[in-house]
């Protein structure tokens, strides 16, 4: 089987109402996504969707993707994408870096692989466990009542994990955690994201003053040694997310015991054969993990509900679930949807989703 052809779409998608995020520093209203389309001489297509999280939020934004797929085609062009490591390297080799760029390729081939295996790409992962897997609200940055209501709102379509964005000062943090937590419900999960917003004074007077409840918090600073630093300095459980970009961020974090929880955001780091590696250095110390796509339509959700089933329930806390902030649907109700607030992958070769092509328009680029 040999890869004859790349087709690239870009979308713009918007969200149904403007997202928050960092303490109110970064608003959202459109994503910028980029659709690839692998087909092979042996008749097998496999999709793949590349979402950077807007072009302000982290060193990625979609026309870099497109880019990249410009330069990398000519050397994945010819090659067989079920060996996805051999695609894995030919784009490593061609475009150091920019894994993000590459994440959406390495997903087409892995849906490929699959469909030509029979199986679901959880199972091409390591083996999919049945039960399904918890959707992590997104709770943008506001008033504490504010961002309760939203949790309410969720919790009326089954969801029992919420992801609240902190980070706007440190009294109007503290105020936020002690009340959600106060009406938190037994059966419920909430973690709290400061994506970096935090100095290192500011993350430790927060977490101290909310030491007691017993929560963790996500990202309290910019870096790896911020949190390094802070997580000297108090007792929450931590979670890093922005800062886990490679397979020796993972070993880093594992090494020093920066922090007890990690959030495999799969465009972010590569796609699914990066990532399912981070998943294995993980586990093997005892970390539990979410497993989300940093933007995206369904098949990006499909993609990361695929690796996180591959993930025992005792260390899988939860996905996400970007779809249902978007005013689209490129695949008509197929593929992972909220069943209750989770997500699940069937017995489905591949992926188990593709686009309609007629939602997507007209190709900005084909190469063979």
């Amino acid at each position: 089987m040999k890869i004859t052809r790349l087709t690239v779409w870009q979308l713009d998608l918007p969200l149904t109402e403007p997202y928050w995020l960092s303490g109110g520093r970064l608003r959202f209203d459109v994503l910028d996504s980029t659709f690839v389309r692998i087909d092979t001489d042996d008749g097998i297509s496999g999709w793949g969707e590349g979402c950077p999280w807007g072009h302000t939020y982290l060193p990625a934004h979609g026309p870099g993707i497109r880019a990249a797929i410009k330069t990398m085609a000519p050397a994945i062009l010819g090659l067989d994408p079920r060996q996805t490591g051999h695609v894995e390297r030919a784009m490593d080799l061609e475009l150091p870096g920019h894994l993000y760029a590459k994440a959406p390729i390495d997903m087409a081939c892995w849906d490929i692989a699959g469909q030509a295996a029979g199986l679901p790409m959880a199972d091409m992962l390591g083996g999919r466990f049945d039960d399904p897997t918890p959707i992590a609200s997104s709770i943008s940055t506001d008033t504490p009542e504010a961002m309760l209501d939203n949790i309410e709102s969720y919790r009326a379509r089954g969801y029992c994990v919420h992801s609240v964005k902190v980070g706007a000062n440190t009294e109007l943090d503290i105020e936020r955690i002690r009340h959600l937590e106060a009406h938190r419900l037994p059966d419920e999960r909430i973690l709290y994201d400061v994506n970096r917003a935090w100095t290192r004074r500011e993350a430790m007077i927060v977490m101290n003053a909310v030491a007691d409840l017993g929560v963790t918090v996500e990202q309290p600073g910019e870096t790896l040694d911020d949190i390094a630093a802070i997580r000297a300095r108090t007792t929450c459980p931590i979670s890093v997310d922005e800062r886990l970009d490679t397979l020796q961020d993972m070993a880093r974090i594992a090494r020093e015991n920066i922090a007890e929880v990690v959030n495999i955001k799969v465009n972010r780091v590569g796609g699914p054969s990066k990532a399912r590696r981070i998943r294995d250095l993980a586990l093997a110390h005892g970390i539990q993990c979410y497993v989300m796509a940093t933007g995206g339509t369904v098949l990006a959700d499909t993609e990361a509900a695929h690796i996180a089933q591959s993930i025992p329930a005792e260390f899988r806390l939860g996905t996400w679930s970007c779809q249902d902030m978007l005013s689209v649907d490129i695949a008509l109700d197929r593929g992972s949807r909220n069943v209750n607030g989770h997500l699940h992958v069937d017995e489905t070769p591949g992926l188990g989703v593709a686009p309609d092509p007629d939602l997507l328009g007209k190709p900005v680029a084909i190469y063979e």
